[in-house]
């Protein structure tokens, strides 16, 4: 994002958690309302989610990119990124997380957070990026625009339910670098 853009990224820091847990609280409320249980989402809370983050941020390899709003300084979306959990080979990183809050969405953030996060991944010898998609998320089409294919599906826990969750892959990183 250039500089006139009114939004920065920049590497997110332990003193970001407590933003970037409202940042995945308040998403996850308004995008998996009706998808999820009310009763899970509305017992969510940035305290726990804060702690959440601060063991995955100190974790090898972890990485987390914000985005600031330039003019009221308040951390509006925020990704998580490292190399694949799993069994997968070493140049082939995943972004564990992506949130944009609702209002910002549309505007180039989520894709600013991904290219750089892209970029990022890179640099540490990436070739491949993938991220879990929960099967009903309503913003999954976005990952399809930024040109990335569903290439594997499995479910996860949550809240004592499966859920069936997609895997959309960049085959080649070097297509996102410059978006």
């Amino acid at each position: 994002m250039s500089d006139d853009n009114p939004f920065e990224i920049r590497p997110g820091t332990g003193d970001d958690l407590f933003e970037i847990a409202g940042v995945l609280v308040d998403t996850w409320r308004s995008a998996f309302r009706g998808l999820l249980a009310d009763d899970f989402l509305d017992g969510m809370s940035r305290e726990d989610q804060a702690v959440r983050h601060a063991r995955r941020m100190g974790a090898p390899g972890v990485n987390y990119l914000v985005a600031v709003e330039r003019s009221e300084g308040g951390i509006v979306g925020f990704a998580n990124f490292g190399p694949g959990r799993g069994t997968v080979p070493a140049d082939l990183h995943e972004i564990y997380a992506l949130y944009v809050r609702a209002e910002y969405q549309g505007v180039g953030i989520g894709t600013a957070l991904v290219s750089t996060a892209a970029r990022h991944c890179a640099q540490q010898g990436a070739k491949s990026l993938f991220a879990w998609v929960l099967s009903g998320n309503p913003n999954r089409k976005f990952y399809e625009r930024l040109g990335a294919k569903a290439v594997e599906s499995s479910s996860i826990w949550l809240d004592n339910r499966h859920y069936d969750q997609v895997a959309y892959l960049w085959d080649d990183i070097a297509a996102l670098l410059n978006r």
